[in-house]
């Protein structure tokens, strides 16, 4: 039985994770600060930890450099109230595994933690710049980045209209997607450089892939290309060519942001949504 230790100062919180995670096996041992967690650490064997960001004493970030320093290889999973972006990137500089955003279903709860028990390899993404207004990374190019930064920077725009941080995550996912499978052509050795930019009025997303860039026109695979007859032709060319599903990232992020640019190369672009 895996034994996964929850950090948290709100027994309610405790009783959830337990009864959640019991259903799928999990052994569960509370603690209700940093300092009785990391006293369990040394005496039990701790296979998982969930750590809430708002801790008395020591808050969840202090206790995830402690667990990074003293048990490097621990598993840790952060617990964080949505709009709490300055707790999200520091974890992201102690290579958390995952985050979650309160409130969370029971379902997400139990895929975060089996994710970060089975596939524990937190991502080598190189922060070039932490600061919520100008958030600046280098990304493997491994799709299972995507979703992770996706959620981490829809917190810095946790002030906006529902509607408006959708359209900017959806449109950052399908370029990254892009970015990262054609111009990175799936090699975690190559990186993605993104950065997010938060401004008074606007929001700009800028990504650069290691690729030799593409020529519009000659992308079979995309929906941007499809013949006004036929406006699904790409789904078939791209199974032929063995391509996950999708290929409307072009055309919908066009749709979606007020300004979308390329770079000569086409390796490199810009979108900017205004305020």
């Amino acid at each position: 039985m895996r034994t996964v230790l929850v950090v948290d100062d709100d027994p309610t919180t405790h009783e959830i994770v337990e009864a959640a995670l019991a259903e799928s096996g999990y052994r569960v041992v509370p603690a209700a600060t940093g300092k009785a967690a990391l006293a369990l650490l040394e005496h039990e064997t701790i296979e998982l930890a969930l750590l809430d960001y708002q801790l008395p004493e020591m808050d969840g970030l202090e206790l995830l450099e402690h667990c990074r320093r003293r048990f490097p290889q621990l598993p840790c999973i952060m617990i964080t109230a949505f709009g709490t972006p300055e707790a999200v990137l520091g974890a992201m500089r102690e290579r958390v595994d995952d985050f979650l955003l309160k409130p969370f279903t029971l379902s997400e709860l139990r895929a975060s933690v089996n994710a970060a028990l089975e596939e524990h390899h937190p991502l080598k993404i190189e922060i070039l710049s932490a600061h919520p207004d100008w958030v600046q990374l280098r990304v493997p190019c491994d799709l299972s980045a995507v979703p992770w930064l996706q959620k981490l920077l829809t917190q810095l725009k946790a002030d906006l209209p529902e509607n408006i941080r959708e359209a900017m995550a959806y449109a950052f996912r399908e370029m990254l997607n892009n970015a990262i499978e054609h111009g990175g052509k799936l090699d975690p050795n190559k990186f993605v450089e993104v950065s997010c930019i938060r401004m008074k009025r606007a929001i700009i997303y800028h990504i650069k892939d290691p690729g030799d860039g593409f020529q519009l026109n000659e992308l079979e695979h995309a929906a941007v290309n499809n013949p006004s007859e036929d406006p699904f032709r790409h789904v078939v060319i791209r199974d032929e060519k063995g391509l996950r599903a999708g290929g409307f990232g072009i055309l919908l992020t066009n749709q979606l942001v007020d300004e979308l640019v390329y770079n000569e190369r086409r390796n490199e672009l810009m979108f900017v949504k205004y305020l």
